[in-house]
């Protein structure tokens, strides 16, 4: 059942179901590899904890160009070098009912950090571990919001 609070806030209360552990090799397309493992296995939601290495070339989505304009135009950041990296993420189908992971994550180099969304290819380093929980019992999806351009979750 959906709900909102008076703050405007909208959430719903879901189910948990299989949990899978799950290990990347190196060269798998980090967003890509998650949801054709989700498709197959039939995974419609889930939330997603990783840790691993990113490679170098790597492209991340860092923030808007500007803080409150419209369209938004992303920021991109391709990595140089490789990263340690560490990132939660959640997926929802999508209006066509295709299951999107949206996932940030945070990684290292020496003494720089860098954090951003993994939607333009994340590429795996040698490893990477996640551990993807299923929701079930939910409709919550992703629709196109016309405003942002975004696929907003609809809990």
């Amino acid at each position: 059942m959906r709900k909102e609070e008076p703050t405007g806030m909208k959430y719903s209360e879901v189910r948990s179901g299989r949990v899978f552990i799950l290990r990347l090799e190196d060269g798998e397309i980090l967003h890509e590899s998650l949801e054709t493992f989700a498709e197959a296995q039939g995974v419609r939601a889930a939330a997603a904890i990783m840790l691993g290495g990113a490679d170098e070339g790597s492209k991340l989505v860092v923030g808007p160009e500007q803080a409150r304009s419209t369209p938004v135009t992303p920021l991109e950041y391709i990595l140089q070098g490789v990263h340690e990296v560490m990132g939660v993420g959640t997926l929802f189908p999508d209006e066509t009912g295709r299951s999107v992971l949206h996932m940030h994550i945070s990684g290292g180099r020496r003494d720089a950090a860098v954090t951003g969304c993994v939607r333009r290819g994340v590429r795996v380093w040698h490893v990477m571990e996640i551990v993807l929980l299923e929701i079930i019992d939910t409709t919550a999806c992703r629709k196109l919001d016309q405003t942002t351009g975004f696929e907003m979750l609809q809990p």
